[in-house]
């Protein structure tokens, strides 16, 4: 558990640093028009890396701080149902699909094994 979450915590971390430095990069690599408002952009890179703090202090004892697991779960869950909305409606290309993989698609196993873990701890002194 330890492991998992400060590697998020490093990744969270990298990643919302080059959203807020770069923000168009990640649009021309995968062949998408910049935004308009890259502030926008530059506020999620924002949000990412907060997350990263908080998974790097989760990471000191997940069974006493599983909320903010649970949290960036939700996020890792709605991230993608997010996208698959507005791919549908037409509002996003494809090539958004990138960021699925290793923002969301890749923690959801461990992050549910966390999370699994807190249950079967918390549910044996109900």
């Amino acid at each position: 558990m330890r492991l998992t979450l400060r590697l998020a915590a490093v990744y969270n971390v990298l990643w919302g640093t080059w959203v807020v430095l770069f923000p168009d990069h990640f649009f021309e690599l995968v062949g998408m028009q910049p935004l308009n408002h890259p502030m926008v952009w530059q506020g999620m890179g924002m949000v990412i890396g907060v997350y990263g703090l908080g998974y790097w202090w989760a990471s000191h004892n997940p069974l006493k701080h599983w909320p903010i697991v649970a949290v960036g779960a939700l996020g890792k869950l709605f991230g993608p149902l997010g996208f698959l909305i507005n791919y549908w409606e037409g509002n996003v290309p494809f090539g958004f699909f990138y960021t699925l993989i290793t923002n969301d698609f890749i923690w959801w196993i461990p992050f549910a094994l966390i999370l699994r873990k807190v249950h079967l701890e918390h549910a044996w002194k109900l």
